[in-house]
């Protein structure tokens, strides 16, 4: 009986060593990252869009003031091609010193995985960091057309099913599904066009060679002013600050409605998890700075920042929401 409690009490404190030298252990890594981060003197922000857009405008207002907070080089690096999954893979097959940010989106994050087979996975492959951004679309109509509000789009679809059409930068993009789940919702029948790009597309619109299109307002703001396009309503839970005077689609008939486009900082799942912490207390003071903020909404980006579980239960969300509709419209990458 002796022996056996000695051996039990031997056997706790073996246990309680170890978890105190681990313990220690782990806090001195973490000492020893926290000393060496950042990880580089240049840190890549990887943008999978041209320059010039959103995603790029946003990373570079972002990129700065890291750059200016840590005293390092923050360069945007654009890898743009096959809708952002180029930039997403680059990342997750990347460094995993956390050298590497990617400035990651809704597509390749929420909306690829449903639709086809990634050579990366959004999940197990990348880490979440915080989310960045967060603004809708608005959907604007030719001038042309003679449609000057929401409710007559929908009467202009309902009256001739499959002839009012909507470009989008590509099936599967934002601005595709949007169209889509207002066609689930309102019981419509608009017909998708899709574009390579913003560009193409924009230039469709302003020629009247396309009916409308789910816009971001920083692309549509100038042509809604010069009144080659007109705004119906935007597909965020809350009025655009620079269109007060347009509805949301949830609150034109639509109650639940929700389409907007994000940006969100994701690393390599590589990264070890105190350097990704670290990560996220940086991007969020950056992206909760007065000066950030101010810039980031004259284009027409919300700052969202938040933790690293707020961004993986929101990427989970969006993941589910989108894989419904794209099932049930039986939407293809093609």
């Amino acid at each position: 009986m002796s022996n056996k409690v000695n051996v039990s009490r031997t056997h706790r404190r073996q246990v309680v060593l170890g978890l105190v030298l681990g313990a220690a252990s782990a806090f001195t890594t973490g000492q020893a990252l926290a000393q060496d981060f950042p990880p580089k003197k240049t840190i890549s922000m990887v943008v999978g869009f041209v320059p010039g857009g959103a995603a790029d405008t946003g990373a570079r207002i972002i990129a700065k003031k890291l750059g200016e907070n840590l005293g390092v080089a923050v360069t945007v690096e654009n890898k743009a091609g096959a809708g952002g999954n180029i930039a997403h893979q680059y990342t997750a097959t990347g460094p995993a010193d956390g050298s590497v940010l990617l400035f990651g989106s809704v597509g390749p994050l929420s909306i690829a995985p449903n639709m086809m087979k990634l050579p990366y996975d959004p999940v197990k492959d990348l880490a979440p960091l915080t989310m960045a951004v967060n603004f809708p679309n608005v959907l604007v109509v030719h001038s042309g057309t003679g449609i000057k509000t929401f409710a007559e789009f929908i009467a202009a679809a309902k009256k001739d099913p499959g002839k009012l059409d909507f470009a989008s930068t590509g099936p599967g993009s934002a601005s595709h599904l949007a169209g889509e789940l207002l066609n689930d919702m309102a019981k419509i029948d608009t017909l998708h066009v899709p574009y390579k790009g913003g560009a193409a597309a924009l230039q469709d619109l302003l020629g009247g060679r396309v009916a409308a299109w789910y816009a971001t307002f920083a692309t549509a703001a100038p042509h809604i002013e010069a009144g080659k396009v007109i705004p119906l309503a935007s597909t965020g839970t809350q009025r655009l600050g620079g269109l007060p005077q347009i509805p949301t689609i949830a609150e034109s008939g639509y109650p639940g409605f929700s389409a907007t486009n994000w940006y969100a900082f994701v690393a390599s799942s590589k990264v070890p998890a105190p350097v990704l912490d670290l990560w996220n207390a940086e991007l969020v003071k950056v992206l909760s700075a007065p000066d950030v903020v101010e810039q980031l909404n004259k284009h027409g980006l919300v700052p969202m920042p938040g933790s690293r579980d707020d961004l993986a239960r929101y990427m989970a969300k969006e993941t589910a929401t989108w894989g419904r509709i794209i099932r049930e419209r039986k939407i293809s990458a093609q």
